[in-house]
């Protein structure tokens, strides 16, 4: 009922926003949002990091699985220009799957790849994998790879 006594022309002037209200409130939000907007930067950031870090990690339980489900060697490597450029995952000659690149973050892993054998365990020593963004504070994401062939997605560089 309160919307009604709006609508009387003698209490018309009581309704609504003066122009100083709306400004002030105008102001209060631009002041709070150009306070937040730094933090919010690095929260994308730290979370494009460690969606990075995430499908690796996914990549590379597809690429174990594959291994002991095809009986045969399964090799993770890196695209043209580095693993920030993508990677796929290949049986021989046949391509499983592949990844796209990510944008604005370093990542470094082993040059030429890793390869499960049919059992699921890594050819050769694992090397771990360092995801950051440059010139930023945000923390590093780590995926390391176990001697079972596992991998884990820690914080912290590597």
């Amino acid at each position: 009922m309160i919307f009604f006594k709006c609508l009387s022309p003698a209490s018309r002037r009581s309704c609504g926003f003066t122009l100083i209200e709306l400004m002030t409130t105008v102001l209060i939000a631009a002041i709070l949002l150009s306070a937040g907007t730094p933090y919010f930067r690095d929260f994308i950031l730290g979370q494009r990091i460690r969606a990075a870090a995430s499908d690796l990690a996914s990549s590379l339980v597809y690429a174990r699985s594959e291994a002991v489900k095809r009986n045969t060697g399964v090799t993770i490597a890196p695209a043209a220009g580095g693993w920030q450029n993508g990677w796929t995952v290949t049986v021989g000659t046949a391509l499983l799957s592949s990844h796209d690149a990510f944008t604005g973050l370093t990542l470094t892993g082993p040059v030429g790849g890793m390869v499960y054998n049919s059992n699921g365990r890594l050819a050769a020593a694992p090397t771990p994998f360092g995801i950051s963004a440059s010139g930023s504070s945000v923390i590093p994401r780590c995926v390391s790879v176990d001697l079972s062939g596992l991998p884990s997605n820690v914080a912290g560089s590597c």
